[in-house]
């Protein structure tokens, strides 16, 4: 019986689509590494040229569409509008729970950009009300970094509440849903936020955040040819695995005759 008859026989048929299957999943996993992998090498593309792009001054609503823009350094200019400001949940300074303090600030035509100022305790700040001992009047300039909103929580994260009946907005927020925050807004709001520069200098909150950017292409690579290993293992391998054992199973017969 020929190796490719064996493995479609009764006998091994199980085992031949066990391995198939093996070796598919190992593939498609292989595959996915590549797609990270691109995915990575897009980003650190982007990040690059967005971060040495010469900054940009922001007065009034532009003309170009930001949310191309993530990660590109942002100078605005106008006045909080503490009145709309939210939080993020669940945010932590030194082992410290709190929350980052969002606040819209109004440019000079009226249009509005959140700004995510920083960290504040959660220990006196869980009404609303709190939140006016961090106002800051009058006109303000602040510098960072464009960032774009999400419409869904990370993997394993927590999504946003619906509004319950009569509630007109949340105060608290999981992600930073622009597109539902900009509803509860009344005037137009920019499609991203500005993540001010951190300052080791101050010694009150709001303390500014933002994250650190490695800019790497990671394990990806390393782990795709890892998963086409496998599937190399299992599909190259199943026949000589097979063939000994049909070998060691007819000189077994011949010995008993």
């Amino acid at each position: 019986m020929t190796i490719f008859r064996a493995m479609f026989s009764r006998k091994w048929i199980l085992a031949t689509l066990l391995v198939l299957a093996g070796t598919a999943f190992c593939a498609r996993m292989g595959i996915w590494q590549l797609d990270r992998l691109a995915q990575r090498r897009a980003f650190n593309e982007h990040y690059l040229e967005a971060s040495m792009s010469s900054p940009l001054m922001l007065t009034a609503a532009p003309q170009d569409d930001l949310s191309t823009m993530e990660y590109r350094l942002i100078t605005v200019t106008g006045q909080y509008d503490p009145a709309h400001q939210v939080v993020l949940r669940n945010q932590f300074h030194d082992n410290q729970p709190g929350y980052f303090l969002l606040t819209p600030l109004l440019l000079s035509d009226g249009t509005g950009i959140f700004v995510e100022r920083g960290w504040i305790p959660a220990e006196g700040n869980t009404n609303p009300s709190e939140w006016h001992q961090y106002d800051q009047p009058g006109d303000v300039t602040v510098s960072g970094t464009i960032r774009l909103g999400a419409s869904q929580p990370e993997l394993g994260g927590v999504p946003d509440p619906e509004l319950a009946a009569g509630q007109t907005g949340l105060d608290f927020w999981n992600i930073v849903n622009l597109a539902r925050i900009s509803r509860q807004v009344p005037y137009k709001l920019l499609p991203v936020f500005v993540q001010p520069e951190p300052d080791a200098t101050l010694t009150a909150p709001p303390y500014p955040y933002q994250p650190v950017i490695e800019i790497t292409e990671g394990p990806h690579f390393g782990y795709a040819l890892q998963w086409f290993t496998f599937a190399s293992m299992l599909f190259l391998g199943y026949p000589f695995f097979l063939r000994k054992q049909l070998t060691t199973r007819a000189s077994a017969a011949d010995s008993e005759e």
